[in-house]
């Protein structure tokens, strides 16, 4: 089955690609050395050079490891939000020969001190706005902290509309284990010789945890410069990018498309701390970017807004991502708007982002797309483990050198995320998908996600993109709702367009989709509601509102 898709493959690109065997510090590295005047950076009309980022990165690791004791194999936590210093935070690990634990920044004291904790992590690189969540963990779990200040790498003039966070400045903090960043630069400490291989733990992203305690997913250098290097050979491109940087870069997605695809290349990222549809245009519009990776609630948002119809965005050469299947509504309005079409991909926390993708001369809509280098996939059946007939749903397994090495400290979960398939080790990814004719894979939903709706099988993802082609509909989320006769029912939590408030009523909706869609799927109760709860890396955050539902059905 894994040779349908041999037609549609990206015309002139090898089935195969070798990665460099090195670590990832020797990409920036390479990138300073033949281009040290290049900018790699704007952040809000700031710009940085390679030359400028590879110094600053080593000088902090030489702190790292003279200044904080840090040893190869370390963990070293890196909780910051989209930013120079992370960029050179991360370099600066992997220089030290350290192993990078990047932490969502929208995560509380709590939450950040379980994966400290789980990542046996000593050392914390922080902005000062987020220092009030560390400090009690000082000369507890952790003995030391590199405070940040944004404001440091904001040193042009800018018309740009700068978050409040980033413009603050430098706070003076003074207590035991705490450094501030332009102190800890200004030791001029180098660091020792680099180590690390091509086999040592790079990067270690946690899970969201929304399926229980995050876990912590450990990748070498190899699994990341794989993923790095396959999305620059599919896409055929070049270092003369220019990627409006927007997606979390603690999150993997952003952690390749918006970071370490660059350093690799050579080329520059426009930097944005957090999402905010007008900037991202007028971004977009002033550096005359070439690239986007976006997740659909972007583009939906980007969409919705007349002021962004302003911006010229005509430079842009590739617009793509993932997280969630892109409703069929949503791409025909994005490729109106921006004369291409939009790439799916997916991956996983697990695989470095991608390990399908579609092919740029023959995408399809909604679609995963097909396993990209040195990479296979099948559908099976979740419980026998069997490959099921072409074009009927099932588990999505996956095998490449991208997937990670196991779950820190956890080898039960470990061994349950993987099963044996012809002498062959593939990963269990909880997703439900389908094979067409031509070898392009789709997703259905996850697992734990269907809904049974009087025995019916209704998979939420797919009501939710049927949604969006009303008119009237700017996001939608279905989720299951008890219900006395059918045991569970479809409900749709829906955040109607601007123009529509006021004049769309809930059974509207419901009369409309009874037209549009098999009577099973219909949602039988329609709540409106002003916004829908977001995660960092823009995903609709249905469990949580599964949750409440379910509360609330078990007070009733």
């Amino acid at each position: 089955m894994e040779e349908l898709h041999k037609p549609f493959w990206p015309a002139h690109r090898p089935r195969d690609i070798h990665v460099p065997e090195t670590s990832l510090w020797f990409n920036l590295a390479t990138s300073a050395a033949r281009f040290p005047n290049k900018t790699s950076t704007i952040f809000y009309d700031t710009e940085l050079r390679y030359a400028e980022m590879k110094s600053a990165a080593e000088r902090l690791a030489g702190f790292l490891q003279q200044g904080c004791g840090v040893r190869q194999g370390d963990r070293v936590a890196l909780y910051m939000q989209n930013s120079p210093q992370f960029v050179i935070a991360y370099y600066a690990i992997l220089r030290a020969d350290a192993v990078v634990v990047p932490i969502n920044p929208m995560n509380r004291a709590l939450e950040l001190a379980a994966i400290i904790a789980d990542a046996g992590a000593q050392v914390v690189i922080a902005p000062q706005d987020l220092y009030e969540n560390v400090e009690p963990l000082l000369g507890r779990s952790i003995r030391h902290v590199v405070v940040a200040c944004y404001s440091d790498y904001l040193t042009a003039t800018t018309d740009l509309d700068v978050p409040d966070p980033l413009t603050a400045p430098r706070q003076v903090i003074r207590a035991s284990g705490v450094t501030l960043w332009r102190d800890a630069l200004e030791r001029g400490i180098q660091p020792g010789p680099h180590m690390s291989t091509a086999d040592d733990l790079c990067v270690m992203p946690y899970t969201s945890g929304t399926t229980g305690q995050p876990k912590g997913c450990m990748h070498r250098h190899r699994s990341v410069m794989h993923t790095a290097v396959a999305v620059v050979v599919w896409h055929g491109l070049h270092h003369e990018e220019r990627g409006l940087c927007v997606l979390p870069m603690f999150h993997v997605t952003g952690m390749q498309h918006c970071m370490n695809i660059a350093m690799y290349l050579g080329s520059s990222g426009v930097i944005m701390s957090r999402w905010n549809r007008d900037m991202a245009g007028k971004l977009i519009e002033r550096y005359r970017c070439t690239r986007w990776a976006s997740v659909p609630t972007m583009l939906i948002d980007f969409l919705a807004s007349p002021t962004t119809a302003g911006y010229d965005v005509s430079s842009l050469a590739s617009i793509g991502g993932g997280g969630a299947a892109m409703p069929e509504a949503i791409a025909r309005a994005s490729e109106a708007r921006f004369g291409l079409k939009y790439l799916e991909g997916y991956g996983m926390t697990e695989t470095m982002a991608p390990t399908h993708a579609n092919p740029e001369a023959r995408p399809k809509r909604q679609c995963l797309g097909i396993p990209i280098f040195n990479t296979e996939s099948r559908i099976i059946d979740p419980q026998t483990l069997a490959d099921v007939p072409q074009g009927d749903v099932g588990e999505i397994v996956v095998r490449g050198p991208q997937i990670f090495d196991g779950y820190w400290n956890r080898p039960q979960a470990t061994e349950e995320a993987f099963v044996a398939i012809d002498g062959k080790r593939y990963l269990r990814t909880g997703d439900l998908g389908r094979m067409d004719d031509d070898g392009y894979y789709f997703f259905v939903d996850r697992i734990k996600r269907m809904i049974n709706a009087a025995g019916f099988k209704v998979w939420p993802a797919e009501v939710e993109s049927l949604l969006f082609a009303h008119p009237a509909v700017q996001e939608a989320v279905v989720i299951a709702s008890k219900d006395a006769k059918r045991g569970e029912t479809v409900k749709a939590l829906v955040v109607l367009k601007p123009a529509a408030r006021g004049r769309q009523t809930p059974e509207q909706i419901i009369d409309w989709a009874k037209a549009n869609m098999a009577a099973y799927k219909v949602p039988r109760v329609v709540e409106l509601v002003e916004t829908l709860p977001k995660s960092s890396s823009g995903k609709v955050m249905w469990r949580e509102l599964q949750e409440q539902e379910d509360r609330a059905s078990a007070r009733t």
